[in-house]
């Protein structure tokens, strides 16, 4: 039955297995390149003056490290993205429980769902990261005098099962945990969550959030009395505990920042109020958009701020190998979450092609609804630069101010604007494809098989 369940709701919910399998193949892609730059990097075979320069530079540590990190990442966004598709497909989880399904049977099938697109993802990531992300990654540590041009570099078929490792056991774990709660509800209250939503965030994550969050605050004023090498180090450790503390909090921090943002929209016409009111009415699934957002921008705000202030105060930014390697990090984090964001926003906007078509029913225009799609793309990436630009200023406000005298960061205008204008782009883009699929598609069509 488990996998009877799993071709159904893979037939009726594709853009959830297609989601899955974008965010495991950029998970195995990141964890691929990493996998074999560790081992192009590996002092087997080497000169002594190589495994040196290599050792003072740390790059077989950076390598573990970010193999660590795209680990932690792949969890955080294919959980992001199964949490998204569990929502959609409630309601005929519920209904299958009310005929008989056991819980089991419900987390089962989920998890198919997650290893069946993770095992082809897995694959495709091992050939993208290992035969061209990584000679990319390579050739920049050559480049910048990071490793010695005597290294060669190393293609490995070892990064293959790693890959298949990481991409089936965090999909499935992500899957498991996504589908455990309501797997366990009784029928009738399941489908009622279904229907209406769930109220509330449970006795457990309220305080796991709030938790988080402390956590974070009371690290970033601890570092604040290290030195600046091992601050800088340590803050991706603080950004991470904000960014949880944030997810796990979702609607309740989500939800007011939204109101916030979105009141000035009540002056540009219907569309725009019709946005806001969407936006505020529903903050449980936008929230599921806007933390992956929150990350991207929290990261490369606080990675960027960290050196544009450095070389504002002591005009150098540092080393520019050091400063090369970590906007490449950066970059890779940031591509991370930004997956998630767009996945779960594309989801979402898809599994609105119902409520698109009621619109279009009740005589609302084509032009008005991509109208109120953008609006709520742009109240989502305003509200996700507002928490981002938050808990960059956390993160970053003790250290800087010990190390500088001034806890207000420094960031040049050009890159405020392309992170805000990447951020507006992300979110236009998601939103947007799927909602112009949906008016190609006649509404009473999709009414009548929705």
């Amino acid at each position: 039955m488990s996998t009877g369940l799993a071709r159904s709701a893979l037939r009726g919910h594709r853009p959830a297995f297609v989601g899955t399998f974008v965010a495991a193949l950029f998970a195995a892609t990141v964890v691929s390149a990493s996998t074999t730059l560790l081992l192009s990097t590996s002092a087997h075979g080497l000169s002594a003056r190589a495994r040196t320069e290599m050792s003072m530079h740390g790059i077989g540590d950076m390598a573990v490290v970010m193999l660590i990190g795209s680990i932690y990442m792949s969890i955080f966004v294919i959980a992001s993205t199964m949490g998204t598709a569990v929502a959609q497909q409630q309601r005929e989880f519920a209904l299958v429980r009310a005929i008989g399904a056991r819980p089991r049977q419900v987390r089962r099938a989920v998890v198919v769902q997650a290893v069946a697109a993770a095992v082809p993802a897995a694959g495709a990531g091992f050939l993208l990261g290992g035969g061209l992300l990584s000679r990319v990654w390579f050739t920049g540590l050559v480049d910048h005098g990071l490793v010695p041009a005597e290294v060669p570099y190393r293609f490995t078929w070892w990064a293959l099962p790693v890959c298949l490792a990481v991409a089936v056991v965090t999909s499935a774990l992500a899957a498991f945990l996504a589908s455990l709660r309501f797997s366990v509800l009784r029928p009738a209250r399941a489908l009622a969550e279904a229907s209406a939503g769930r109220r509330g965030l449970g006795k457990v994550r309220a305080p796991l959030g709030v938790l988080a969050v402390a956590g974070g605050g009371v690290l970033s004023l601890a570092l604040a009395r290290q030195s600046s090498d091992d601050a800088a180090q340590a803050s991706f450790l603080v950004l991470l505990l904000f960014c949880v503390g944030t997810g796990l909090l979702g609607p309740k921090v989500v939800g007011p920042a939204a109101r916030l943002v979105s009141a000035p929209a009540r002056g540009f016409g219907g569309s725009a109020r019709l946005a806001m009111l969407n936006v505020r009415s529903q903050p449980r699934r936008f929230s599921a958009a806007v933390v992956p957002l929150v990350l991207v921008t929290g990261f490369g705000l606080t990675k960027v701020a960290m050196h544009t202030t450095a070389a504002h105060y002591t005009g150098s930014a540092g080393s520019a190998g050091e400063v090369w390697l970590d906007y490449f990090g950066t970059g890779l984090y940031a591509g991370f979450a930004a997956i998630a964001a767009a996945n779960t926003l594309a989801m979402i906007s898809f599994e609105r092609r119902r409520d698109i078509a009621l619109l279009r029913v009740v005589g609302t225009l084509p032009r008005q609804v991509r109208a109120m799609a953008a609006w709520e793309a742009g109240i989502v990436a305003a509200t996700a630069l507002a928490l981002g630009a938050v808990v960059a200023l956390a993160t970053l406000a003790p250290m800087l101010a010990a190390a500088f005298g001034s806890w207000i960061p420094f960031l040049p205008w050009p890159t405020a604007l392309a992170v805000t204008g990447g951020t507006l782009a992300l979110t236009l883009l998601a939103t947007g494809i799927p909602v112009r699929a949906a008016l190609r598609r006649r509404a009473i069509r999709t009414l009548a098989t929705s």
